[in-house]
């Protein structure tokens, strides 16, 4: 069976999964009662991005696992409002989303697309997003460990990480 032909057959199990889905979610109260409460927000969320992520597996789409992973990234941090009730915390949770892409990168990567260039971007953005992360938090009273002078400690390790890695890159390419 060509691509196409594969697409279309996920896409069709996948409608029909859907429709049975509603239909007995309409007609059997049990049932309705059992899933309630994978179809509340933002736990649909969550769901939504396996979902993404299983659609993107069956398709043979690797790149499909970035937007799942935002998706269900997104649905965590809502997901961790919703239960701490800390609204504020969206002022440095946004960092958090660059980690989301290089975590559906690395997943690209490691299912076949691209895999050492998409895991070495992937891990970067990841680690770039828990710095900005972390200093954000520590400006906006998140996070607290390293005290008054998170920022600027964490700002340094920033700094080092990056001369260190454009130094070991122009020496890798002087090796070449």
């Amino acid at each position: 069976m060509n691509k196409q032909g594969r697409s279309q057959l996920a896409l069709g199990v996948i409608l029909i999964l859907l429709g049975a889905w509603f239909l007995l979610d309409k007609s059997v109260p049990a049932f309705h009662e059992i899933f309630d409460q994978y179809t509340k927000w933002p736990v649909n969320m969550l769901l939504i991005g396996g979902g993404i992520f299983i659609f993107g597996l069956v398709l043979g789409q690797p790149g499909m696992s970035v937007p799942a992973a935002i998706v269900a990234g997104l649905g965590g941090i809502f997901y961790y409002q919703e239960a701490t009730e800390n609204y504020a915390s969206w002022s440095y949770m946004w960092a958090l989303i660059p980690g989301f892409v290089g975590v559906g990168t690395v997943l690209a990567g490691i299912l076949g697309e691209n895999t050492a260039q998409n895991i070495k971007h992937g891990l970067n953005l990841m680690v770039i997003s828990a710095v900005l992360f972390l200093v954000f938090s520590s400006f906006f009273g998140g996070w607290t460990l390293l005290g008054n002078f998170g920022p600027a400690i964490l700002l340094i390790l920033l700094g080092v990480w990056v001369l260190g890695s454009g130094l070991y890159r122009s020496f890798r390419n002087k090796g070449q």
